[in-house]
């Protein structure tokens, strides 16, 4: 049995392209291994979509070559978007890789590691894998997976390369999400999170019709606890969405809507059909909602010709707003970004001093936050232990996985994978603190 190793760089969505070629080779009959250094063919799957992420995989790939003299590597494939975007051009400076997979490759991920080895296709095994039948090695801990509902992008928002990269929007077809959720809920994934480019966008190229709502009650009948939903575009969060998220018992109160700016000159110069106070009528309808929906958004600073007063606003967005997770990034020229045209460009410094400052400001809303949510008691999904601190560590409804704040607690036991009743005691900085309320789980 031929060893495998992988490396998964990038986005959840490019996780989920990276659990499906791993089925595939370990259905053909490879081993996984987590050491580089013992296995016989190592894959990374890149991402390309700023210039900190082409370093990233580009340095990832020098590093994995080193096996081939040192280790027991034979063949090194590098897959996703950046052999996506720069095939050709990468290809003479990385002799180390022995192919390079585009989007359209996955599927003959087994054929073409077979073509370099000199041999004839082995058959795939029927046997389920990882107690996934559909088609997926899980890389998530058992209770939680993604559910990629689309690829490719019709947004054209002027900072962005993904249309670019990963084509038109292409709409899964509804039963096979369904057949596949149903398989995850099976091998005993308890919460769905949705992704794609722009999770409100889907159906709208199958039929003309927007289907989102639909498939979110059809998945909501299957012995799932929790449907999670990312990306979700503001222009296309609709009252139907919002009245959807707030009443479905199934559906966590939880919405990511990346906003990117709320400056109305910046936004049109983005290629953004929201305005500011179009965002600041959503917010009202979510936060009037009968249950509380807990907001996550992104935030981009230094986009060219971005004014003082700009950033003035989007900084006078976090004080009155207070978006309960927030990533913040700074604006990455791209070459085929139609925004890579545009005059007036901030220099890095100045970038980084904003970025500090807009971090800062979400650094109040989160301690604000937890001061009023010290005495409460909160249902937590336990998901870790820190060793270093002797603490389990998990999340609430209101936190997706490993990008939103999280909750450490004490207790006498606890299932990985189960909810819990934790009174909050405190909090440090993004994060709370607090003590398990009782052993029986709150679900």
């Amino acid at each position: 049995m031929r060893s495998l190793a992988v490396v998964s760089l990038g986005c959840d969505k490019n996780r989920v392209d990276t659990e499906r070629m791993v089925y595939l080779l370990t259905s053909a009959g490879y081993g996984l291994t987590p050491d580089l250094a013992a296995a016989e063919v190592i894959l990374i799957n890149t991402c390309a979509f700023i210039e900190p992420a082409r370093v990233e995989a580009v340095d990832a790939v020098i590093e994995a070559g080193r096996y081939k003299k040192d280790g027991k590597c034979r063949k090194l494939l590098v897959a996703g978007c950046l052999p996506q975007k720069y095939k050709t051009e990468i290809a003479a400076d990385l002799p180390e890789v022995d192919a390079f997979l585009t989007a359209a490759d996955y599927d003959g991920i087994v054929s073409a590691l077979a073509r370099l080895y000199g041999e004839p296709e082995p058959a795939a095994s029927a046997a389920p894998v990882n107690n996934c039948p559909y088609g997926r090695f899980l890389t998530t801990p058992p209770h939680y997976a993604y559910l990629k509902i689309a690829d490719g992008c019709d947004n054209k928002c002027a900072y962005c390369t993904i249309p670019s990269i990963r084509g038109p929007y292409r709409s899964r077809d509804i039963q096979s999400l369904v057949d596949e959720a149903q398989s995850l809920a099976d091998g005993g994934v308890r919460e769905l999170i949705l992704v794609a480019q722009d999770v409100t966008r889907y159906g709208a190229d199958l039929n003309g019709e927007y289907g989102l709502i639909d498939l979110l009650r059809r998945l909501s009948r299957l012995p799932i606890t929790r449907i999670r939903l990312m990306y979700c575009y503001p222009e296309l969060v609709t009252d139907g969405l919002i009245r959807e998220i707030d009443s479905n018992p199934k559906i966590a109160k939880y919405i990511d809507i990346p906003l990117q700016h709320v400056s109305d000159s910046v936004l049109k110069r983005m290629n953004r059909k929201s305005t500011r106070k179009s965002i600041e009528a959503l917010l009202a309808k979510i936060r009037a909602a009968n249950n509380y929906i807990s907001v996550r958004t992104t935030l981009m600073t230094g986009f060219p010709g971005e004014t003082e007063d700009d950033f003035a606003e989007m900084c006078d967005f976090l004080r009155l707003h207070k978006p309960d997770n927030v990533g913040f990034f700074a604006y990455s020229d791209e070459e085929d970004a139609p925004a890579y045209r545009l005059p007036d460009k901030i220099d890095e410094d100045e970038k980084r001093r904003r970025l500090g400052i807009l971090g800062e400001l979400h650094l109040a809303n989160a301690r604000e936050a937890g001061k009023k949510a010290v005495g409460k008691t909160l249902a937590v999904l336990y998901e870790d232990i820190d060793f270093d601190k002797n603490m389990f560590v998990g999340r609430t409804e209101y936190n997706a996985p490993e990008i939103d704040s999280r909750v450490y607690f004490t207790g006498g036991f606890a299932d990985a994978g189960r909810e819990y009743d934790v009174l909050i005691t405190g909090y440090n900085d993004y994060d709370l603190t607090g003590e398990m309320a009782t052993n029986e789980s709150a679900d």
